[in-house]
């Protein structure tokens, strides 16, 4: 998941999932026309999905900024005593503006059809980003939030008040109007190279050729799909729906390493002088602003708020998964050495195919066999029917204009009440965002509107002739739907800048992380996952993919702490000559398969613009998430009284609370890693 980085100084406000949309959608805001009586409500109104073209784009966008400068102008101007309904209320309304220019902005970016308007969209996010970083230097908006009382203020707004004058200072709110501008200007830099850093991954797709006999070992749908060209051959592409298979089943190891290879150099070298220069201006942002690097002062507001932290976090868990490593890598290691006697290392592009292969040999689990049953209408139906079966929602279908006409879209309702609304952009397009992600769109306030999200993901379309997918697909969806859930259920606070997503950065992840656990549950899989027959998955099968369900963590976890540590170390000293020799070092302290040296996967690294020093989060988040899923698995995981303290004592609350209170609300003690510990020791 990537969440929308409006103001990364500001992560706390900022971050939050921006406004909500009113039903009816209006062409563009008429701020201009009519700035006084327009509510922020009135002006934000409904994104525009049909958006024709980039000029209109480029107009809300600009219509956005007037109205973000007008207000901050009239907050500066302001007179007479500052207080939360005077002084806060004002500055919440400019969070949500700009929260919702963020989100429409990178949805135009990552999902138009054509490149003008995906331009466009990029453009906006930069214009959005640097209004943000206005804000967070204003003197005069600091000066104004300082001289609040709000000792008689609830919990909820005295910490979003909190937060918010820490976020300042920690922007350089501190310096002189020159330090200011010098400030503002490198985040504008930084902003910008972080959109050219992720169009140039968008754009870049890359194919390979491969002879027919080469697909011998795929699916049966995955050929039928790939049929040879005028030349006989077959063309096959770096997409996600295309690199998955290959990478898991193909039996030709040169195709397998054909595309790793191509796979592993999308953007380079094009993006290796954009991730040096933003390497280098936050370094240089970290200094000015007092620290000794970037790490340190993107990890102040986190849970694990240093560097030092962090690096506990790794060496800790790595103690618990590198035994579970070890035993996954001599497993895979004795299955090679059947087919290339002598062979000592595990090359990267037969890891993921000697995986389904011992699953195969060992666990009789195979993978191909499973997703026969897991047809992406059926998968789909199957999420937003285990949303309502554990949270006693409502949701149906939302007549809304869309972008694509593949764009799915729906309402959630709780006791008769609309809560949110969704976009489901499931399938992939050429220059579309080629991963998977939740955008905030919308961010909800009580008593005056509802958020709104988008899932932009790259799946197989349609039913069992068509759109197959893997259990891991399966399992992403759910997690990238988590994400939403968390932004609907949140989206009832008093503050734009608590509701949503607006947690600490590195608790993000968690929710979601926990809600996987749901998609190897036989009762839960019994639901959707059905044959092109209609027969469910028998519960033989299911019991299979459990059995097999732990072996690989160990060297995947391995394979995170090793990303975890390239976000972090890139950032916490200069950057170094050679990134992509720098990458493969970084990754080497964890991760147990060597990259080879044609890598230059730091080129296609996009956590490294939107997380930068802490993709650590994801394994943070593993620790929390299986640390929640105790209480469920104690209680079952269909549990409604669970899922509904769950939902109040984690979900509900957004940024209200710190997100350590908050599940030590839910598990009634602190986190521990003792879950995880016995996750890492399940597969003897």
């Amino acid at each position: 998941m990537r969440t929308i980085l409006a103001g990364m100084l500001l992560a706390t406000t900022i971050l939050a999932a921006p406004a909500a949309a009113k039903p009816a959608r209006i062409s563009a805001p008429q701020a201009a026309a009519h700035p006084s009586p327009q509510t922020v409500d009135t002006f934000i109104g409904t994104i525009l999905a049909d958006a024709p073209d980039a000029a209109t784009i480029d107009r809300r966008c600009n219509q956005f900024i007037a109205e973000i400068d007008r207000r901050q102008a009239l907050l500066e101007a302001q007179k007479g005593t500052a207080t939360l309904a005077a002084t806060l209320r004002p500055y919440d309304d400019l969070i949500d503006l700009i929260g919702a220019l963020s989100g429409e902005a990178t949805l135009y970016r990552e999902v138009m059809a054509d490149d003008a308007r995906r331009k466009a969209g990029g453009a906006c996010e930069v214009k959005a980003s640097s209004a943000s970083s206005k804000l967070s230097l204003s003197r005069g908006v600091y000066d104004r939030l300082k001289a609040i009382d709000a000792s008689h203020a609830d919990g909820a707004t005295r910490l979003y008040l909190t937060r918010t004058l820490a976020a300042f200072e920690r922007a350089g709110i501190a310096k002189d109007a020159a330090g200011r501008a010098d400030v503002q200007k490198m985040q504008d830099e930084l902003a910008q190279l972080g959109t050219d850093f992720e169009s140039n991954i968008a754009n870049g797709r890359k194919t390979v050729t491969a002879d027919p006999a080469e697909l011998t070992g795929l699916p049966a749908d995955f050929i039928a799909a790939h049929k040879p060209g005028a030349d006989g051959k077959v063309t096959i592409s770096t997409d996600y729906p295309d690199y998955v298979p290959v990478m898991t089943y193909a039996a030709s190891e040169a195709l397998r390493k054909r595309l790793y290879e191509s796979y592993q150099t999308r953007a380079y070298p094009q993006n290796d002088a954009k991730l040096r220069a933003i390497f280098d201006l936050r370094q240089k942002l970290a200094t000015t602003l007092g620290r000794p690097n970037y790490a340190s002062l993107a990890l102040e507001d986190k849970m694990l708020d240093t560097p030092d932290k962090v690096e506990t976090l790794l060496t800790q868990m790595a103690d618990a998964a590198r035994p579970a490593g070890d035993r996954d890598y001599a497993k895979k290691l004795a299955l090679l050495q059947q087919t290339k006697p002598g062979a000592t290392v595990i090359d990267p592009w037969n890891n993921g195919w000697l995986g389904q292969q011992v699953q195969k040999a060992t666990y009789s689990y195979d993978r191909q066999e499973a997703r026969q049953y897991f047809a992406y209408d059926n998968v789909r139906d199957g999420i937003l029917q285990l949303t309502q079966d554990l949270f006693g929602v409502q949701i149906r279908p939302w007549k809304t204009a869309t972008w694509d006409p593949l764009v799915e879209t729906y309402e959630m309702l709780d006791h008769g009440k609309v809560i949110g609304r969704f976009y489901f952009d499931s399938h992939p397009r050429p220059g579309k965002y080629n991963h998977a992600n939740m955008v905030p769109v919308r961010s909800g306030i009580a008593g005056r509107s509802i958020p709104v999200g988008a899932l932009v993901m790259n799946l197989p379309a349609g039913s069992h002739a068509t759109g197959l997918m893997e259990h891991n697909d399966v399992v992403t969806f759910l997690h990238e739907f988590g994400h939403m859930l968390h932004g609907m259920f949140s989206g009832g606070q008093q503050w734009a800048g608590v509701g949503g997503i607006s947690t600490e950065w590195d608790f993000v992840e968690a929710p979601s992380q926990m809600l996987e656990e749901w998609v190897f549950d036989y009762d839960t899989l019994k639901t959707f996952a059905v044959n092109k027959d209609g027969k469910p998955i028998p519960p033989e099968l299911v019991a299979k993919m459990n059995r097999a369900r732990y072996f690989g963590a160990g060297m995947g976890d391995m394979t995170q702490l090793g990303l975890s540590n390239i976000s972090l170390k890139f950032h916490e000293a200069p950057a170094p000559a050679d990134l992509g020799a720098a990458t493969r070092a970084f990754d080497a302290r964890y991760d147990m398969i060597k990259l080879p040296d044609t890598v230059q996967f730091q080129d296609s690294f996009d956590h490294l613009n939107g997380y930068s020093a802490f993709y650590y989060t994801y394994r943070w988040s593993k620790v929390i998430a299986d640390d929640m899923f105790t209480q469920f698995a104690k209680a079952g995981l269909r549990d409604r009284a669970t899922a509904d303290r769950y939902r109040r004592t984690v979900l509900q609350p957004g940024g209200s609370k710190p997100a350590a209170e908050l599940v030590a609300a839910f598990l009634g003690r602190p986190i521990s890693l003792d879950a995880y510990r016995a996750e890492m020791a399940k597969d003897q």
